[in-house]
């Protein structure tokens, strides 16, 4: 599980270190197994002018190009460079990124050096989003608007001074597979405060055109429940710039800014969606179980054929998803979407985790319905998408339709202070378990406590007792 710390801090209101993060997560049991920090790799590149742009005397094809560079910093002196570009937009007056003689480049892997290019010395280069592993651009240098300060570092500027923080989650904590579940832990634990969810509804202003319906052997184990609505007259374009850079910092490719929300939704909320474009679907969609021998045309580009019992979402037309897995090329979103169905469905882990390995698919939408999202924000993560969908690209939000309903998860356990203390071999007075408890999501009436919908994984007393390990007990810091 990847995530970068001001994705932490959309959830988590703290002051605490990095340090103190990366030490009480893998002390909660959440391993740190990694951090990136994307400040020490694109530090040496720096914001700079393009003076002069003229012909290459020996190359028809290449600039040579006087680079006014600030080595070091704003306002301090300038040093002009002399570079050899090949960048169709290299032009004088462009404000871009230079990396010095001495700098690693990522998105190569060469590590610059002075030389000389058709018989002219040639000193450092402006560089492409694809240099900087920013993007798959590699078209033309990076054009900068002409008021960014020249000389300060560009991951600065960029706002990519952000480190990404990688987790281990254990198999029984998949409410760690969202930020917000994350966050939730370290509230916890002492280091700062979960910030409020926003009420996010949206009244929907017409009828869903399509409609839904779960066949009846699916509802008591398959598909409890799946909901969605119409979103039409959307405009689905690149998504903005922070969402991208979000999604490229832990190692997704941002699509469109339909696909990429949906994305977002998987990581931010271990909530995982679809969307189909809604033009394409003839008809309601049905889900059901397969009988064999249905065949689908994957957004991955290979076709699959289904076994009997395995789970589809089909319209009159046939298959257009493997449900709970990976949605179909048929109905897939383009840049030519403008009506689009939001999906957002519970499906069970067990019956998502046999199709998954019979077929061979991963995806991070089966990784998270095998081992369990919470069922009770279903509905409100579709409330949740629907709004940034509507922020994001526009357009007129249908009424919600749905079939099934919320499992209901409903349980409750015999808190036992004395038992803590005993099998923790730690003092931790009533009161403080209560806390921790009531932080992690925990509802303590008297001696019982009522796990939240999103954890799973409490399955008796002795699971209250995990909750209350010193990872949380220990001094707040």
């Amino acid at each position: 599980m990847k995530f970068t710390l001001s994705w932490l801090h959309d959830h988590l209101e703290t002051n605490a270190a990095l340090e103190d993060i990366l030490y009480a997560l893998t002390d909660l049991g959440l391993e740190v197994e990694g951090v990136e920090d994307r400040a020490e790799k694109l530090g040496a590149f720096r914001i700079c002018r393009v003076i002069e742009a003229s012909q290459h005397p020996n190359a028809d094809k290449l600039r040579l190009c006087r680079v006014a560079t600030y080595p070091d910093g704003p306002g301090t002196a300038m040093v002009e460079v002399q570079v050899v570009c090949g960048a169709p937009n290299a032009r004088t007056g462009l404000v871009g990124v230079f990396a010095p003689v001495g700098t690693h480049v990522p998105g190569t892997g060469v590590d610059l050096k002075p030389g000389v290019i058709r018989g002219v010395e040639s000193n450092g280069m402006p560089c492409s989003e694809r240099e900087l592993e920013l993007s798959d651009s590699h078209d033309g240098i990076i054009e900068l608007p002409d008021d960014a300060p020249l000389g300060a570092r560009f991951v600065d500027w960029k706002g990519l001074a952000d480190p990404v923080i990688e987790v281990k989650v254990t198999p029984n904590r998949p409410d760690a597979l969202g930020v917000r579940g994350i966050a939730r832990d370290l509230a916890a634990r002492g280091l700062g405060v979960l910030r409020p969810m926003p009420d996010v509804g949206v009244t929907g202003s017409f009828t869903s055109s399509i409609g839904v319906r779960i066949d009846d052997a699916l509802k008591a184990k398959g598909c409890p429940l799946f909901a969605g609505r119409v979103i039409r007259g959307v405009r689905n374009g690149p998504s903005p710039d922070w969402l991208q850079a979000r999604l490229r910092a832990i190692g997704l490719r941002p699509i469109s800014a339909l696909v990429d929300i949906t994305n977002f939704f998987t990581i931010d909320r271990n909530r995982p969606l679809h969307v189909f474009d809604a033009v394409k679907v003839k008809g309601d969609l049905r889900i059901h179980p397969a009988t064999g021998g249905e065949t689908l045309l994957a957004l991955d580009g290979k076709t699959y054929a289904l076994a009997a019992g395995q789970m589809l979402i089909s319209d009159d037309r046939g298959p257009e998803s493997i449900a709970g897995i990976m949605g179909g090329e048929p109905s897939g979103c383009t840049e030519a979407t403008v009506n689009v169905f939001l999906e957002s469905a519970y499906w069970d882990p067990i019956t998502i985790a046999a199709a998954g390995r019979a077929l061979k698919i991963n995806s991070d939408a089966r990784y998270r319905f095998e081992r369990g999202v919470d069922p009770a924000y279903t509905l409100p993560g579709l409330e949740a998408a629907t709004r940034m969908i509507l922020d994001l690209c526009g357009g007129e939000a249908s009424e919600v339709v749905m079939d099934g309903a919320v499992p209901d998860t409903a349980r409750a356990y015999r808190l036992d202070a004395k038992r803590v203390v005993s099998l923790v071999g730690m003092d931790i007075p009533a009161p403080e378990q209560v806390r921790i408890l009531e932080a992690l999501g925990f509802c303590v009436d008297g001696d019982m406590a009522t796990p939240p919908s999103w954890r799973p994984d409490v399955q008796g007393a002795a699971d209250l007792v995990e909750e209350l390990t010193p990872g949380q007990a220990r001094a707040r810091v």
